[in-house]
């Protein structure tokens, strides 16, 4: 860990602030540019072979990125006399409880607001030799200068006081540091930026130190990297990962940091109840399992950061974005495009794109449900009589069940229990004679196992004779509180990890598993001592990816000696996860109607990660997490599992989930009416499965969503770019307006402009070619609002194949 770091543990408080503050951020920095106009030779320089950096000295000075192809639009600028770098040395608080982290900025040693610009050069291209193959090398854009902390200046970008005179900037400095930027084209459509600093240098003498609100930092480094740059006030910002109450980020801070998306997330009374009982365990708008540095605007600007250091994108002024880095070099890229569409496929170009789904797991519905051999068995006759097409059925505990003070929870012990599921194999073999697979779970962490019965191999004793558990600083295991019962983390930076994991996914797969659920990822505590010796807030957003990596190696190596596709599926992730992991799913949301954590939640993490490269996602139908307690309860309802059905039966799994509450929750299986709908809903999924299948196939070549926000495709839409959980078309060809709120039979769907065909409803067929306009179109339970274009050879295949399920 670095310097000025400290971490507190909350895990065992049980009465909290029910309204716990906001992490404090570093203020938004700004400051003035000093460009030193005549060492700059010329205005205009080439970065790489098709963009181009252009300086402007109007105003005070600014700097500008365009592509060649199109110099009247700046994809990336700087505010004309603001200083675009400034730097800090701070202490770094962290609250920590269960998966849940609050990170602070607390005292701020040193800041540097202000920047000179003394040198900007064109690095000629050279030849170089790789692979004994001539290469040549693009020329780059190097800018230097100085970051500067002047006296009397420290909070005001104003710089009349010292702009007379050249001398005087020495004669204002209190401290200074060396900066250098380099601008380098990485591909035809990306610009790649660096930042670099050198050791800040205190110049005041200790008299006036204090004057200055400048302190001797001892020689440290820089540990908070602000970059700052130009924006507009009706520009929209899009992305960031798996986001579940916003769409538009414009006017808000964005912290980018992987952990546990909390319970409520703002919806009340849920939230107050969470943070009071465990601390910060509520979350807010901003928690999220699967977060990424990366966006995209409404005027088809897009960045991402690359490498995993803790950031927060702050997006609340009108005319600027600043993103602060904790760290001492800032790296990412800046992309161009003239479509959303363009942008996601250059964004995954670089990141990765997910592998195809095998056609089994996209075929039917995936049955999660839970109870043992005997239960299957009987679940299983029951969706037979109704004709359900199934895929697989997901045993979540096939390890066993363990009752603790939040419901039915599983042994973390990677092992089928032989009592709950008696005949394991031959369950297993019977239904793949119906061609019907079996997932199961795991996640990265064990579980000491007393009192569990018909335990095989502790696995927890034997990870820690290992010695490859994430230990503490005293070098023990480090117990990671969960919920109800501490556990092991693994530490997967240590190889023998690996090798070890792998033979526990080998065994579970030679007992004829086809998949499970790699759960967890975002709980590495940030004062772990790691294999590696990496700073553990940075290995703490690496974590999940390295989780994924793990699991596809072995899917990879499984399939290229057995020719036959395993799955995996997460909540878990970062920026480049989507290219690892098999799919997605969103993790538990409430089992409410609630924007926040509920339903409605689910549709906006399903669009939003559909913009950040996450291809394929998906949602618990009917919900997670239940509460019944004396004072509160959420449970959840028929209506809200069938409406849940009807959402998810347009997504790219059908999956159900009984939640952390079976007995008290509506289930597929509840009743005659549960099961027929959960049958027919299961029919329409399968009926577009043929254009699944292609969606799928294009994720895998473009990196675009299977579930996409409108705006993907009718960008200039101004109405389309203020939608949220309302509405999201499926591909191109299906347009889903889902019943999101409780007792209501009607839903507004509006039609977007500059669409070539009109829209046609898929239970009346009525027509609808009016554009940009909203529409009441009835929705009753059964017929969710669901169009295709009229005409499409997509839309009217999927309606022969609803006619010949007998589906009307």
């Amino acid at each position: 860990m670095g310097h000025g770091i400290r971490v507190t543990r909350k895990h065992h408080i049980h009465l909290n602030h029910p309204f716990p503050t906001k992490p404090k951020t570093l203020p938004f920095l700004t400051g003035s540019v000093f460009p030193q106009t005549h060492k700059i030779n010329g205005d205009d320089f080439r970065i790489g072979r098709d963009f181009r950096l252009n300086w402007s000295q109007i105003d005070g000075g600014s700097i500008s990125i365009f592509h060649n192809s199109q110099p009247e639009k700046s994809l990336w600028s700087t505010l004309p006399g603001k200083s675009f770098l400034s730097a800090a040395v701070a202490d770094t608080e962290v609250e920590e409880s269960r998966g849940s982290f609050a990170i602070s900025d607390r005292k701020v040693h040193l800041f540097c607001n202000h920047q000179t610009i003394e040198d900007i050069r064109l690095i000629e291209g050279i030849d170089i030799v790789s692979n004994g193959c001539n290469k040549q090398r693009l020329p780059v854009v190097l800018i230097k200068g100085r970051v500067l902390s002047l006296k009397g200046l420290e909070n005001r970008d104003d710089k009349s006081a010292v702009m007379d005179e050249e001398g005087s900037l020495e004669e204002n400095l209190a401290a200074y540091a060396k900066y250098w930027v380099l601008f380098e084209q990485k591909n035809d459509h990306q610009v790649g930026f660096q930042v670099s600093f050198g050791k800040p240098v205190v110049v005041l003498s200790p008299k006036n130190i204090r004057e200055a609100m400048v302190e001797t930092v001892d020689s440290r480094d820089f540990n908070r990297i602000c970059i700052t740059y130009s924006s507009e006030k009706s520009e929209r910002f899009y992305g960031f990962g798996e986001q579940f109450s916003h769409m538009d980020f414009k006017g808000r801070e964005v912290p980018i940091l992987v952990q546990e998306q909390g319970i409520g997330r703002g919806d009340q009374p849920i939230t107050f109840a969470a943070n009071m009982l465990s601390y910060r365990s509520g979350g807010d708008e901003s928690t999220t399992y699967a977060p990424s540095p990366f966006y995209m605007t409404s005027k088809m600007r897009s960045l991402y950061l690359e490498g995993y250091n803790y950031s927060v994108f702050d997006l609340t002024r009108d005319d600027c974005v600043q993103i602060k880095v904790h760290g001492d070099t800032i790296e990412g890229r800046i992309l161009y495009g003239n479509t959303p569409v363009e942008l996601i496929e250059r964004f995954t170009e670089t990141i990765g794109r997910p592998q195809e789904l095998p056609e089994w797991m996209i075929s039917g519905a995936v049955v999660g449900m839970q109870g043992g051999t005997v239960a299957v068995r009987r679940i299983l006759e029951k969706l037979q009589a109704y004709n359900t097409p199934i895929s697989a059925f997901w045993l979540q505990d096939w390890v066993g069940e363990r009752k603790t003070v939040i419901g039915s929870q599983l042994w973390w012990n990677w092992e089928v229990d032989s009592t709950r599921y008696s005949g394991w194999k031959k369950l297993i073999k019977d239904l793949s004679d119906h061609g019907i697979k079996v997932l199961t779970y795991c996640n990265p962490c064990l579980a000491p196992v007393e009192g569990k019965m018909n335990v095989q191999r502790n696995q927890f004793e034997e990870a820690k004779k290992l010695d490859i558990f994430v230990k503490d600083r005293q070098g023990r295991p480090y117990m990671v509180p969960n919920t109800a019962f501490d556990v092991g983390m693994l530490d997967l930076t240590n190889p023998r990890t690996e090798c070890w994991f792998k033979q526990i996914l080998a065994t579970m797969v030679d007992d004829g598993v086809r998949g499970w659920m790699a759960d967890f990822g975002e709980g590495l505590p940030v004062d772990a001592c790691l294999y590696s010796g990496e700073d553990p807030i940075t290995a703490h957003n690496r974590y999940p990816e390295i989780w994924a990596t793990i699991n596809r190696e072995f899917v990879d190596e499984w399939k290229k000696n057995h020719q036959e596709d395993l799955v995996f599926f997460m909540r878990a992730g970062f920026r480049n996860s989507p290219n690892l992991a098999s799919l997605f799913w969103e993790g538990d949301q409430m089992v409410s109607w609630q924007s926040n954590d509920g339903i409605k939640s689910a549709v906006v993490g399903l669009l939003s990660s559909g913009l950040s490269g996450y291809s394929f996602n998906h949602s618990d139908i009917g919900g997670y997490c239940a509460v019944q307690l004396p004072f509160l309860k959420y449970l959840r309802t028929e209506e809200l599992l069938l409406r849940w059905m009807e959402l998810n039966a347009f997504t790219t799994v059908f999956r159900t989930h009984e939640g952390n509450k079976p007995r008290i929750n509506s289930q597929f299986y509840s009743n005659q009416r549960t099961l027929s709908h959960f049958s027919r809903f299961a029919t329409i999924y399968k009926a577009w499965k043929f254009y699944r299948i292609q969606l799928v196939k294009e994720a895998s070549e473009k990196g675009l969503p299977v579930c996409r926000h409108l705006f993907l495709h009718y960008p200039n839409d101004e109405h389309v770019q203020t939608l949220t959980y309302q509405q999201f078309l499926v591909g191109t060809e299906i347009l889903v307006a889902p019943v999101l709120d409780k007792n209501r039979k009607v839903v507004q769907v509006y039609f977007p402009q500059g669409e070539n065909s009109p829209w046609k409803h898929v239970w009346t067929g009525k027509v609808y070619a009016k554009q940009g306009v909203e529409i009441c179109v009835e929705a009753p339970i059964g017929y969710p609002a669901v169009f295709v274009k009229n005409g499409s050879l997509i839309g009217e295949r999927f309606l022969e194949n609803l006619k010949q399920c007998v589906i009307q």
